[in-house]
């Protein structure tokens, strides 16, 4: 099986901004120890700061779902439900990475 990438699009209710990024984090630094998960990011959209990204690399699509199933999942989700307007959730299959050489050079 290969890598695999969520990508939740969210948009916060106005004024939970700062509140939301806090839950995302304490939830995030709880499931980077799980099985599978490599990799999480919050992306806020620099044009309008109640809308963000929230990317999470899986080391495969079982691991993926095995999350999907699991309380850390729930946990997350019921935390940030009442901060947010809506979300939209895709899966993608990762294919190919190419790593900046200038990051190398540092």
């Amino acid at each position: 099986m290969s890598r695999v990438r969520t990508v939740l699009a969210m948009r916060t209710r106005e004024g939970c901004e700062q509140r939301f990024e806090a839950e995302w984090l304490s939830a995030a630094e709880e499931i980077s120890t799980l099985d599978g998960c490599l990799h999480q990011d919050l992306v806020r959209d620099a044009d309008d700061p109640r809308s963000y990204l929230i990317i999470s690399d899986w080391a495969d699509r079982d691991r993926l779902d095995a999350f999907g199933r699991s309380e850390h999942r729930d946990r997350l989700l019921r935390i940030i439900r009442e901060l947010r307007e809506s979300a939209q959730r895709h899966t993608y299959q990762v294919l190919h990475s190419v790593s900046s050489v200038r990051e190398g050079a540092r």
